[in-house]
């Protein structure tokens, strides 16, 4: 609080001496004219093989169009994830060659129009049930900006043991295989019995209480008796993805 005792007179007021509300609202104003800065990573392609990804949740769509702009004038492939309904509406609108997927909530554009045909190794995607199908299409999505070509193969879980031998031949070739899985999470283990190269288990959220949000499905997952099985993250379907992607497009240099 400011008096005239503290304030001689002539001289002008302190900023610690102005009122709360003055400070308040000079914050504020400098909070909404500031611009949000983007910095991105244009060499990493270069050093890692494959651009930078966008994770797009809670990012507002101003800074999501920014990113995917500048990443278009520098010639690479884009792919944002973790976008919500609004987002893919209006990056549908700015750039109208772009693929989103709804179910992955994913945004894909390849470098110049017409390209993506071309593919390099190969990854089966697998889901457990078709509830773990959303993190498949993130991971699905990831391999195709990639240029991996996929295989998707649904709703082969332990609880019909006898779906996923059937379906042995459309792995069979495979540079990596991804395995996503919520619940008891116990498919990984079975498929890497199955298979003689890397797979990727992917734990999902799905499943009943003692499920604990995925966490039982992770733990199920890395204490895999299979020597081939590694995990990523609970509903980590774009670093499963990435993960495959390397191990698929190193195999075929």
């Amino acid at each position: 609080m400011q008096t005239d005792e503290l304030q001689p007179a002539g001289e002008p007021e302190s900023p610690v001496e102005s009122s709360v509300e003055d400070l308040v609202s000079r914050l504020a104003g400098h909070v909404t004219q500031r611009s949000f800065p983007v910095t991105l990573d244009l060499d990493r392609a270069a050093r890692c093989g494959f651009p930078e990804a966008v994770f797009g949740e809670g990012k507002p769509f101003e800074v999501i169009r920014e990113i995917v702009d500048r990443l278009l004038q520098a010639e690479q492939a884009v792919l944002v994830t973790r976008i919500d309904a609004g987002q893919a509406v209006g990056l549908q609108k700015a750039f109208p060659r772009g693929h989103y997927n709804e179910l992955a909530n994913t945004f894909r554009i390849a470098v110049a129009a017409g390209r993506g045909t071309a593919t390099t190794g190969k990854v089966a995607v697998i889901t457990a049930g078709t509830t773990d199908r959303p993190v498949a299409e993130e991971t699905r999505e990831t391999l195709q900006w990639m240029g991996v070509e996929t295989t998707l193969i649904q709703d082969v879980g332990v609880a019909g043991p006898h779906r996923l031998p059937q379906r042995l031949d459309e792995m069979r070739g495979s540079d990596a295989i991804v395995v996503v899985a919520g619940l008891e999470g116990a498919l990984p283990s079975v498929v890497g019995g199955y298979v003689d190269c890397p797979v990727i288990g992917v734990p999902t959220s799905v499943g009943y209480g003692a499920s604990f949000g995925g966490v039982a499905a992770l733990l199920a997952m890395l204490n895999s008796c299979a020597a081939n099985v590694t995990v990523v993250n609970i509903d980590a379907g774009f670093k499963a993805g990435y993960v495959a992607g390397l191990i698929a497009s190193r195999s075929h240099r």
